[in-house]
């Protein structure tokens, strides 16, 4: 790759999460804060939310690095789980095989677990990452967890991190016992034009840089114009311009090949693309969230049919996570991969910076609308999009072809 060229000792903008490369801005600062408190105090929920590549995974992961040895650590990422599943999950987690046990087997084994790491000594801390996807039941489960006691004292301390729409389950009227619980609640926003520019240089200095300057002024003004300070959207811009400025062997990256950069990844500056954001969500009809299907998506591997997706109003995201709206197990397919937004009138596929990009026939896109019939490829995974807007639901009764014969006959 371009290390030998400019000198660095590894890659500065690789985009898994890495601790060591964490940049402590106040706010990344603040929220680590928060959550160390966790540690020390079980009188309620610490609540973390931020938009997608804004550094939660790399803040969860260097908090638990630092973790003292006495805590005991379940880590929770897969979140689209009922009630009895997430408790299963929490005691796999915990060093147990809980399969096959009903409900009250699987909280009378977690609430006994719970009292003898107390007696020990010991504090049991529960990190759930992607918590926008839980169930309002399952949430419900948790706070009533949270109430476990030992001698008048909490036993149980819980951090739930996720995307904004977590804050707005959290606000939501039947979940207010749950929301008066929250202890602490922090929001991770994007990066200012100094921090930008700060955590490109934290970066290239602990990959080996030092105080050597390899982005001129102008291209570090670029950066910000089309990232908005997204330190995901940074390292996947950054990278490629240092691609760039390998191909032209070069060892520093200046206002063009910095927009060099931007045109292979077809992006627009970042205000544009949340005014498109903003528009498609202003374009959407309540009713229809989480309600009658507008598009549907078929999922296909080795020219087989291994899945199908009803599409409502509202965003869905792809990847290999777990916690995704539609989730692909694959090597090849990033975390979070790409997300489609759906209105009334249209279905805008958008790459979320993967790693291998998105294709719709033989061509890479950024930004597509998509059409009745598209074929997205991600990986080695083909979706065939099809649009259900102005068609019969599914879901709507058919006539039955006996009772119509039969009308037949009676004329």
């Amino acid at each position: 790759m371009y290390c030998e060229l400019f000198e660095l000792k590894e890659l500065p903008f690789r985009l898994s999460p890495d601790p060591q490369f964490l940049f402590a801005s106040k706010q990344h600062a603040r929220a680590k804060a928060y959550m160390e408190s966790s540690v020390w105090l079980a009188d309620g929920f610490v609540i973390l939310t931020g938009d997608i590549g804004c550094g939660k995974t790399t803040l969860i992961e260097s908090f638990i690095e630092s973790l003292p040895k006495d805590v005991v650590l379940a880590h929770i990422s897969q979140t689209q789980l009922s009630p009895v599943e997430f408790l299963q999950s929490l005691l796999v987690e915990l060093g147990f095989r809980p399969f096959g046990m009903r409900k009250i087997e699987l909280l009378t084994l977690l609430r006994e677990y719970l009292i003898e790491q107390y007696s020990g000594g010991r504090r049991v801390l529960i990190v759930i990452d992607e918590a926008q996807n839980l169930s309002r039941k399952v949430l419900e489960e948790i706070r009533l967890l949270s109430g476990v006691e030992a001698q008048k004292e909490k036993v149980l301390r819980i951090i739930l991190a996720g995307q904004p729409e977590l804050g707005e389950t959290l606000d939501s009227p039947r979940l207010e016992q749950l929301s008066q619980r929250v202890r602490l609640r922090f929001h991770i926003a994007a990066l200012s034009k100094r921090e930008t520019h700060e955590y490109i240089a934290h970066r290239l200095k602990i990959a080996g840089a030092g105080r050597r300057k390899i982005f001129d002024a102008e291209a570090l003004r670029l950066v910000f114009r089309y990232t908005g300070g997204v330190p995901r959207l940074i390292n996947i811009l950054c990278d490629s311009a240092m691609l760039c400025a390998f191909a032209d062997e070069k060892n520093h990256v200046d206002q063009e090949l910095l927009e060099a950069a931007v045109d292979e990844l077809q992006w627009v500056p970042y205000v544009e693309r949340l005014r498109e954001r903003e528009r498609i969500l202003d374009n959407t009809d309540e009713r229809y969230i989480g309600g009658i299907p507008l598009a549907r998506l078929e999922i296909r591997e080795n020219n087989q049919i291994i899945s199908d997706h009803e599409l409502p109003a509202g965003r869905t995201i792809i990847g290999s996570d777990a916690g995704n709206d539609l989730t692909i197990p694959s090597k090849v397919i990033s975390r979070h991969h790409a997300q489609i937004v759906t209105d009334l009138q249209q279905s805008m596929l958008e790459d979320l910076n993967s790693t291998n990009g998105i294709y719709v026939g033989s061509k890479r896109v950024r930004h597509h609308q998509l059409n009745d019939g598209d074929i997205i490829t991600i990986g080695r995974h083909k979706i065939l999009y099809r649009d259900l807007r102005g068609r019969e639901q599914e879901h709507e009764i058919q006539d039955d072809p006996d009772d119509t014969a039969r009308e037949r006959a009676k004329r």
